[in-house]
Parts: structure tokens; C-alpha cells; sequence
């Protein structure tokens, strides 16, 4: 392992232009659970799955009930950013890392520090009325109960992508484009299960590929540096 620490110090030192796409097991050490771990929210008990409940029909039919699910599961405001996160951000300030690309929808890479931040599924920050659009802070739900409405009378939504929702085109283009004139894509945290994010990947065509994570992905094979371990602690240690 430190022989591969020391790679990927390497590796960092010499690039240019690094881009960093992560995924949900960059945020479960600070707390937050990941969907598909064995002590991920999939594994848990509730009355409809989670894919059905996080979906555009489910959030429109009973919007109470999502909003049940919404509050205990998705929103974690005592979360911190961890080693992970800090390390992107200093990369960043020295000139090393040109953008995050992220699957996360927790906000704790600009906690961090992180400028130029890329959130492909949305924020639980940002929450915005169906109605008039006007814009509301992560209060707006942790502070209500039941449906959140606006002031008038329409219902408050969470800005994040939800299953049969697309994603933003201005934040793919920018991801796109950030991952394109990489000269290094560190994928992170991630098992690049879930389309159309995943997919992302395939626009890099810079010098190294490096995939930091706890399970096998099906890029494995085609990265240079394969690291099977926890994320913070492989940037803790660079």
C-alpha cells in the first residue's frame, strides 16, 4: 500500500489539470450512509424502496410521505468534510485541481473549500418553489413539517435530481468539459453503477487514471493506479 501511496503522490505532483469524480463512499466518512452498502439505506427497513420513493412520480403522488423519508434519511446537517474533502480543496488552492465532479447531493465539498464544484444530482442546500421559484435554504425543510409551501402557496422542492429526472444540462457540459482537458481523473467513493453520471467518465483521455475505492468497478482494469481502500484515508496519507 505505500508503495501505491507514494504512485499517487506522484502522480499528483506531476499533473496539471486533475479532476476528481466521486461518489457516495466520499461522504459515508462523515456520517452520511451510502445507498447501496450493507449498511446503506437499501439494506434498511421502510414501506415503499428507496429508488421508489427518491423518483419524480412517488415525490409528486405522496409528497408527504417522501418528505418523511426526505428528512430522516437524505438530510444530515451535522455532517463535517472529511479528509477527502480537505485534500480536493487544498489541491485545488495550489493550482493542482481544476474541478470536483460530483454524485453527492450533501454540499460538503465547498464546506471543504472547493470552488469549482460540479453537483451532477443537485443539493440538499438548495430548495426552490414549483410554483414561483423563488429560491430557499436548507431551513425551508429541516424547520417544517409535512409539505413545505412557499408564501404562495406553492410547494417547496428540493433541487436535486430525482430517479426519472434528467440532469442539468449546464452542469453536465461543465463536468464534460472539465473531465475532457483533464490531464488526470481521480474517480473516488464509487461503484459507477448509476447512469447517466457514470457515463461521464468516458470523455477523459488524459494520462492517468487513478480509481480509489472499497469494491471493484468495472473500470478497474482499465486504471493505472487501482487503490482498494477507504478515500480519506488514502488522501490523508499524500
Amino acid at each position: 500500500m505505500d508503495e501505491k501511496i507514494e504512485k499517487l503522490a506522484e502522480i499528483v505532483r506531476s499533473s496539471e489539470r486533475i479532476v476528481f469524480f466521486g461518489g457516495a463512499g466520499v461522504s459515508t466518512e462523515s456520517g452520511i450512509p451510502d445507498f447501496r452498502s450493507v449498511d446503506g439505506l437499501y439494506s434498511q427497513q421502510w414501506d415503499y424502496p428507496p429508488e421508489t420513493i427518491l423518483s419524480h412520480s412517488f415525490f409528486m403522488k405522496k409528497t408527504e410521505e417522501f418528505y418523511r423519508f426526505y428528512r430522516a434519511k437524505m438530510i444530515c446537517t451535522s455532517a463535517k468534510p472529511n479528509p477527502a474533502h480537505l485534500k480536493l480543496a487544498e489541491l485545488e488552492r495550489e493550482g493542482k485541481l481544476t474541478a470536483v465532479v460530483t454524485q453527492n447531493i450533501d454540499g460538503l465539498h465547498q464546506a471543504a473549500g472547493s470552488k469549482k464544484v460540479y453537483e451532477l444530482h443537485g443539493s440538499v442546500l438548495r430548495n426552490y418553489c414549483m410554483k414561483c421559484h423563488k429560491f430557499y435554504g436548507i431551513e425551508a425543510i429541516t424547520e417544517s413539517e409535512g409539505v413545505p409551501h412557499c408564501d404562495c402557496g406553492g410547494i417547496i422542492k428540493p433541487d436535486v435530481v430525482l430517479y426519472e429526472e434528467g440532469l442539468d444540462n449546464d452542469t453536465v457540459s461543465g463536468a464534460v468539459n472539465a473531465i475532457s482537458n483533464a490531464d488526470t481523473l481521480i474517480i473516488g467513493g464509487t461503484s459507477l453503477n448509476v447512469y447517466p453520471a457514470a457515463g461521464l467518465i468516458r470523455y477523459f483521455s488524459g494520462k492517468n487514471l487513478v480509481i480509489i475505492n472499497m469494491a471493484p468497478t468495472q473500470m478497474d482494469g482499465a486504471a493505472g493506479l487501482l487503490i482498494c481502500d477507504k478515500i480519506g484515508k488514502v488522501f490523508s496519507a499524500i
